[in-house]
């Protein structure tokens, strides 16, 4: 079969090593509709509040696995596999003009299928946690206020955006990276990347970053820069908590001050010795962190 230019893009690939991951990830498989969308949800079970996990630009759902098993006392984790990466499904692409229809990767789209995994599974006012590209998501649902949340924390949401600069890991990183990933890449290459990370999240990556789709990939990094977080943060409802790295180049020292400013109502606090990838960077104190911010919503 033939394929249109929008479509020549190197196929998205789950191998056989990555699936074989899922056998020691103490989550069950769960799938939901969003539209005609299917989404694969990690649910880590338990009888605590549901905890929506929402994973950055370039992590599938299973990469979020050593944060979600460390939560399994406080909450019930559930970890979205986000349209265009992991297990779930891709979107029948973009609109020629650049806009957000739902059909593919914008902001309104992801915010719909999170929706649609809290409506889908039954969720009762869950939490909200999300990094990165995540975090930009949580932050979207909590303003539309479609759904009853009890809370949500953001963690180094991309604050990038008009008049703000270009988001700091440019779209030509994370597509040699993709590239690497599909032509096989094994964890050590991964560590020249990220050589702080532990050596499980680095092989884990190895595997599973073929998952994503590139046109996912270039429509979020786009929108990082010509959409304004601020433009949703204020809107915010609930109890909120906004995680940044200390050394982080996405979420600055001046970023963090701004949003203290614009919800003076949510919890502004840094990670140490931590930058973007904080729970990568520094596990212990970002988990801590997380644990902190979350505590006071389950009451």
């Amino acid at each position: 079969m033939s394929q249109s230019p929008r479509s020549a893009a190197p196929a998205r690939c789950v191998r056989q090593s990555a699936l074989a991951d899922l056998a020691d990830v103490p989550a069950t498989s769960r799938w939901v509709r969003s539209g005609t969308t299917r989404l694969h949800v990690l649910d880590y079970g338990g009888d605590g509040p549901a905890l929506v996990v929402l994973p950055g630009i370039t992590s599938p759902a299973v990469t979020m696995d050593f944060v979600a098993r460390e939560l399994t006392d406080l909450v019930r984790p559930l970890v979205l596999d986000v349209r265009g990466r992991g297990l779930s499904d891709g979107s029948d692409g973009e609109p020629e003009d650049g806009g957000d229809d739902g059909r593919g990767y914008g902001s309104q789209a992801y915010a719909a299928d999170t929706e649609a995994v809290i409506e889908g599974l039954g969720l009762t006012r869950p939490l909200l946690f999300g990094h990165s590209m995540g975090a930009r998501i949580a932050a979207m649902v909590a303003a539309r206020g479609t759904v009853a949340l009890g809370g949500s924390v953001l963690a180094d949401p991309p604050m990038s955006g008009p008049g703000r600069g270009p988001y700091p890991t440019t779209l030509a990183a994370f597509l040699g990276q993709l590239a690497q990933a599909e032509r096989g890449t094994d964890a050590d290459e991964v560590a020249r990347s990220w050589p702080r990370w532990p050596r499980r999240e680095q092989e884990l990556r190895a595997r599973w970053l073929s998952s994503c789709d590139r046109r996912a990939v270039a429509a979020t990094h786009r929108g990082f820069e010509s959409e304004d977080f601020f433009a949703w943060w204020p809107a915010v409802t609930g109890p909120t908590t906004l995680l940044y790295g200390a050394q982080s180049p996405v979420v600055t020292a001046a970023g963090a001050a701004q949003a203290r400013a614009a919800l003076p109502s949510a919890t502004v606090t840094a990670v140490p010795d931590a930058g973007h990838m904080l729970f990568w960077d520094n596990p212990p104190a970002a988990l801590d962190a997380l644990r902190a911010a979350l505590r006071p919503m389950l009451a």
